[in-house]
């Protein structure tokens, strides 16, 4: 469905390749979004956590509510960095994961107060989504939340990796972001057990095979 969406733009925006991330913008409804955006506006001065490629249009809009952002982009970081150090005695690959949480999510003990995980936890290697998940739970606040989409299935036109930008509506524009692979897809069960330990979620339907959750701390 997304690269139907992004074909119907071909007439009157040309489609860069993904690694420049110039391409057009998709407008997607989002549940998800429409009930985070609604305690955004409501309150003053929340600390946010946006782990996507960086977007002037996130940090403008939620600056312009009065709130801080840390940028990360945890995927790009993940995939390109050379966080993979060897092989254990099984052939397993071993990776520094603590090396990558000190350099990509850094907080220098600053508590936050929402997150937007977006798609990451699909794209990233294996051995650094728990780890993840984990140090967003010691820096969330107590009823923080976090907002993060997972595919339900490996194939097809929607497992493309994307950019998200936020708007004031109940919209985020998706824009094709650069081709890194789908590692995992997500059952309800599989997000209830690597979430265990947080006090709830809310899921959200979506039509495209990719779920919709906040995540509350």
């Amino acid at each position: 469905m997304l690269r139907r969406w992004f074909a119907k733009k071909q007439d009157s925006v040309s489609i860069a390749p993904a690694s420049s991330l110039t391409g057009p913008r998709v407008p997607r409804h989002s549940g998800a979004w429409s009930v985070l955006r609604k305690r955004l506006q409501e309150e003053s001065g929340l600390r946010v956590i946006d782990t996507g490629y960086t977007s002037p249009a996130n940090i403008n809009y939620l600056t312009g509510l009065g709130h801080s952002i840390f940028q990360a982009d945890l995927v790009n970081d993940a995939c390109t960095g050379n966080w993979q150090t060897g092989t254990d005695e099984n052939g397993n690959p071993v990776w520094n994961v603590e090396g990558f949480l000190e350099q990509t999510l850094n907080f220098s003990g600053r508590m936050y107060d929402v997150a937007l995980l977006w798609t990451a936890l699909d794209y990233l290697p294996e051995p650094l989504v728990a780890p993840v998940v984990a140090h967003l739970f010691s820096y969330m606040n107590r009823g923080g939340q976090v907002l993060a989409l997972f595919h339900t299935r490996m194939q097809g036109e929607e497992t493309v990796s994307c950019r998200f930008h936020v708007t004031p509506t109940d919209d985020v524009e998706i824009q094709l972001a650069q081709p890194f692979p789908i590692q995992r897809s997500f059952s309800n069960r599989s997000i209830e057990r690597l979430f265990a330990g947080w006090s709830g979620h809310r899921q959200f339907l979506a039509k495209d095979s990719v779920s919709e959750v906040i995540i509350t701390r």
